[in-house]
């Protein structure tokens, strides 16, 4: 019985795990949708680099996008924020 309270929190963390992940796949979606509307499709290489970014990045690319006037400054800020 006492593996009953262990089996819980695991349970409970795989949730907030797959909330989290769910956060982060949504806001993907939705700057790679407002990036190939304004420019076009972009590299692969861009997509994987999005992708690698965590939720607070996601949220800060969100906004300094409205701010992007072509793909080269979405490279810019993806340099950025590897450094």
């Amino acid at each position: 019985m006492r593996l009953a309270p262990l089996y819980q929190q695991d349970r409970e963390l795989a949730k907030q795990e797959g909330q989290v992940e769910g956060i982060k796949q949504g806001e993907q979606r939705l700057i790679l949708r407002q990036i190939n509307r304004r420019f076009g499709e972009i590299e692969a290489s861009l997509v994987a680099r999005i992708g690698a970014l965590s939720i607070e990045q996601l949220e800060i690319l969100g906004e300094a996008f409205l701010d992007f006037s072509s793909v080269a400054d979405l490279e810019a800020w993806l340099i950025q924020q590897a450094s």
